[in-house]
């Protein structure tokens, strides 16, 4: 006599997985709400510096490799995509003056807790990066892509002063794909 047996291919994730997105979700809304004035006062200032949107997408390469849209507070001239590179230094031209008072307070990033309560990030993790940088990684930094994306982390906090560092280099985009990108994603790697 023999048996069959149906499976379906089941998922386990973890009880601490939970436990984070709970938090993250918790966490995002209830800052979202105590920061609603703040958030109020960036939606303002995004709109007085110039004529388009108040939010900035940018495409960013979320957990297992998915591109999601990034929201952060518009802090330079519409269409500042096709007047430059990607990499933005401190004293880019494309920067508003107010958006340099938005990048300055962080500010601009308060939107990212759009993408939190979507799931797309988490409030702690590795700071997810454009396409255009992803490709550069090796099999073993791709693994920093195997968790959420965060607000903040170990990359982020050892490096507030990162476009301090890119603004006295000749090439900072080579700078920052040789140099400063691998040291943030050995960080990165730890968590």
């Amino acid at each position: 006599m023999s048996y069959t047996v149906e499976t379906q291919d089941v998922i386990i994730v973890p009880k601490s997985a939970w436990m984070k997105r709970i938090f993250d979700v918790v966490f995002a809304m209830l800052a979202f709400l105590l920061l609603s004035p703040l958030f109020f006062i960036g939606s303002l200032l995004a709109k007085l510096q110039s004529k388009g949107p108040v939010f900035y997408k940018s495409e960013r390469v979320g957990k297992d490799e998915v591109i999601f849209a990034m929201y952060k507070f518009r802090t330079m001239v519409v269409n500042a995509d096709t007047l430059g590179g990607s990499l933005t230094t401190y004293k880019d031209a494309r920067i508003t003056p107010i958006g340099r008072f938005l990048r300055w307070t962080k500010l601009d990033e308060l939107p990212n807790l759009i993408n939190v309560i979507k799931g797309e990030m988490s409030l702690i993790g590795p700071r997810p990066e454009a396409p255009d940088y992803v490709k550069y990684y090796t099999e073993i930094q791709k693994q920093v892509l195997l968790v959420k994306p965060g607000i903040t982390g170990p990359s982020q906090l050892a490096n507030r002063d990162e476009e301090e560092k890119l603004k006295g280099q000749q090439d900072a985009e080579h700078y920052y794909i040789t140099e400063l990108m691998p040291k943030k994603l050995a960080l990165d790697l730890h968590y």
